[in-house]
Formats: structure tokens, sequence, C-alpha cells
């Protein structure tokens, strides 16, 4: 996986400006003073010359409010505000983000800022406050929980400023406006991808004590051993050197891996706060680790109506960059997506047999879904690894007893859908693909186990 430090937004620096035709206003101590000044209205109806006492307490207080403004609080240019990354944001992956300012001034402020911080991060609008002396700089973070994966825009940060008399308020901004791209889960996706390659690695190295010549890409020549199967047997070198010479195989490497995802309006729909899509999205960047580590290319392709995204197939770290850039854009549709055309597409790049990897999920209809047939089409010349992604729900309203009349039409509608979904991935086995269906939480980790069986078994 690319460095994440590479991903992570730049960071974004702007003197203030000042904003509006009133850049200025009253601080708390303001109206304080305002209000003591207000002891002299009860002598004042006695002896009118308390009036204008409190009058020119009045002038005094505005007097001291125009010096405060002037002299102690700094001007939009003596500011510089920053915004600064740590982590790069991911989907459902809780990071800061660091609001620093500095300080030019003579005097020693307190600042309250609000960052214009678009919805897919964070539900409310951040606000921090900072305290800075003078000619230095102080910062302050606020939390972020990206909701959606794809591009978004901040814009400019606005700030309140005071100085420690906290009678006059000076507002401005600091234009700031950065797109940043919120990616898949890449802590997740890298952990299981780890785990899911030690403990495959394990199992094989065990296996491989005991069976020889696994895969079907050749690996070397030895002397043949009891046990070994006929047609392992190379007859060329065995009648140069007059003795039976054994061929050794091994996985085969440097096969093409397609990630097939389906945008449709059945991916919209969701489950923990998550769409489909998204957990096939997240799927898909996990098996495409897995693949380029074990020497695979890998290629993308996510399609809706048409063909919306497609990366050929590659290696590398920066086709991996590609990849993940990639899938960050993958958004939903709400139309229903054009299998037809997409196998179309598939067949038309990819001659070489290949393993293609579809994460979509069935329509309820009660004829053959188009993408069950262009599946079994695909199946003909490529390896198809057909996924759907499973309705929780259902399986649960099987597991309890109905009670009432209304629970027994329940069960008998859920049971009907499982049963034809059963139905459709039986006859897509039959026509030589391989079928999974996974709840979406085990998504990546059944189909990342899945590829790897594949491979060990030489079936691409």
């Amino acid at each position: 996986m690319n460095n994440p430090a590479n991903l992570v937004p730049k960071t974004v620096s702007a003197r203030g400006k000042s904003r509006g035709r009133f850049p200025f206003a009253f601080g708390r101590m303001f109206f304080l003073l305002l209000l003591i000044g207000l002891v002299w209205l009860g002598p004042g109806w006695a002896d009118h010359r308390f009036f204008f006492a409190m009058f020119a307490w009045d002038i005094a207080v505005f007097a001291i409010w125009g010096w405060d403004l002037a002299k102690r609080i700094p001007t939009p240019e003596q500011i510089v505000v920053t915004r600064a990354w740590s982590s790069p944001p991911q989907l459902t992956v809780a990071s800061r983000v660091r609001i620093e300012l500095t300080n030019g001034g003579p005097r020693s402020m307190a600042a309250w800022l609000v960052d214009d911080a678009p919805r897919e991060l964070r539900g409310e609008v951040p606000e921090v406050s900072i305290e800075v002396e003078a000619q230095k700089k102080a910062h302050n973070e606020y939390d972020i929980l990206p909701a959606e994966r794809g591009d978004a825009k901040f814009g400019s940060v606005t700030v309140r400023c005071q100085s420690a008399w906290r009678i006059a308020e000076r507002r401005f901004e600091a234009a700031l406006p950065q797109g940043v791209r919120i990616y898949p889960n890449l802590d997740e996706a890298k952990r299981d991808t780890l785990f899911l390659i030690r403990s495959k690695q394990v199992a094989l190295e065990k296996r491989h004590k005991q069976q020889r010549g696994q895969g079907r890409e050749f690996e070397s020549l030895r002397d043949y051993r009891e046990g070994d199967e006929w047609r392992d047997i190379s007859w060329t070198a065995t009648a140069r050197r007059g003795k039976l010479i054994s061929k050794v195989h091994q996985v085969e490497r440097s096969q093409t891996v397609w990630l097939v995802l389906d945008t449709g309006r059945l991916l919209r729909a969701r489950t923990r706060a998550l769409t489909k899509l998204d957990y096939a999205v997240g799927a898909a960047l996990s098996i495409a680790q897995v693949a380029l580590y074990s020497g695979d290319q890998v290629a993308m392709m996510a399609y809706g109506r048409k063909v919306k995204h497609r990366v050929p197939p590659g290696r590398g770290s920066g086709h991996v960059r590609a990849l993940l850039e990639t899938l960050a854009e993958v958004r939903n549709e709400e139309s229903e997506a054009d299998h037809i055309r997409a196998a179309e597409m598939l067949l038309t790049v990819q001659k070489r047999r290949s393993l293609v990897i579809w994460l979509t999920d069935l329509s309820e209809t009660s004829a053959i879904p188009d993408v069950i047939e262009s599946a079994s089409r695909i199946a003909t010349r490529h390896m198809v690894l057909f996924t759907v992604i499973s309705q929780p729900e259902l399986r649960e309203l099987l597991q309890i007893k109905p009670e009432g009349a209304k629970d027994m039409y329940r069960f008998a509608a859920a049971q009907e859908v499982v049963h034809r979904r059963d139905y459709l991935l039986r006859t897509l086995r039959q026509h030589g693909a391989l079928t999974l269906e996974v709840e979406p939480a085990k998504l990546a980790t059944s189909v990342v186990n899945h590829y790897l069986t594949t491979k060990e078994r030489g079936l691409i």
C-alpha cells in the first residue's frame, strides 16, 4: 500500500482579510461596563447632574472600546491562519484537523475561529478557540468523521479576536479554500490484508510439505520421487539424463485480476451507516493489495448505466495510487446498472483468461436478472468469482418462529427471496463460475480468502 503520508492533504495558510462593512463588534466586557454606568440612574432622579455623569461614563467606555480596537487588537494583516492535517481523511475513521494561528501583533489576544468544513467530514460547523501571545503561534484541533467517500471542499475560516480586556472585538476571515479527497478505510484494509496473507502463507507452507507441484506455473526440475504424478514427469529431460525427472510447479504469478463494481441502486442500501457500495469498495481495496502482493496485475471497472471508471491492468506503487484514487471517487447511482454493457466492455478489453471478481447484488424479480446472464457469458472465457452482498435481515427472519398471520407472511416472503437467490447462484455455478454470498461486514475477509484459495488451486 502507498505510504499514507503521501495521501495527507496539503497544509494551507492565508493572512486575514476584513469582511463585511462593519468588521468590528463589542466584547462582553463592553456591555458589562455600560451596565455599571446605570448605577448613576437612581441618583439622577434626585439630582439631574448624575445623568451627565452617566453620559460621561458611557462616552469614556466608548473611548476605551475604540482604544482597545485600534491599539490592542492585531489587524487582519498581522494574523496568519493555517489548516493542517495529520492523516488522510478516511471513511468512518475519526481524525483531527489542526487550526493554527500566528499573531504578528504587539499584544496577546484570544480568538474564536469557525472553519467552513464540508458536511461529508462533519455534521456540525467546527469552532475552536485559541489564545496566542504576541509574535508567537498557537493551535487547536477539531474532530472529523467522514461519512462519504469522494471529494469535499473547504471554504474560508472566520475569525473573531479580542484583546485581554475583552472590550472590543475585530472580525475578519482567512481565505483557505481547499479540496480534499476522502478515501476508503485504509487501516482496515491493511489490517485484514496482512492477517490473511500471514495465515494463508502458514497454511500453504504446511500443505506444500506434503503436496508437491502446486499450481500450474513451471518452477524447476528435480529427480523423480515416489508419489509424484506421471503428468509432472518431463519426458524430454528424462530422455537426456536417462532417469525419471519431475517438473516442479508453483502458484501462478503475473496473472490479471479484474475488480468489477456495481454502482447501481441496489448498492445504495445501508447497513450500519454505510452503503453496500462502501463495503464493496473496501473489499476491492483489500483484494487489490493482496493481488499485487501476490504478483498479479490488477484492473478495476465501476459501472452504472454506463462504465464510469476503468483502470487498466498494472502493478507497482503508482498503480496502487491510481486504484485508490479511483475507488475514492466511486459513487452510487439511483438507476439500475447496465450489466450487459459492463460485460461487453470487459470482454472487449480483456482477451486473455483472467480472474473477474464481481461485487454486486441481486434484484428481486421473477425473471433471470441481467447480471446473472452477463456473468454466465463472461464465465465462458474467464474465471468469475461472483460475489453477492447479502441481506442479513432476511436470514434473521427465517430464524424467528412466526407467531401470527403477519409474521407468517413476512416469513414466507423472506423464504421466497432467499430461495430465489440460492437458485440464481446455483444456476451461475452450473455455468462454471464461483459464487459467494456474504454479509457486508465480512465481505473483504471472505472475498480475499476466496481469491487466495483460487490462486492456490490454480483455477485461473
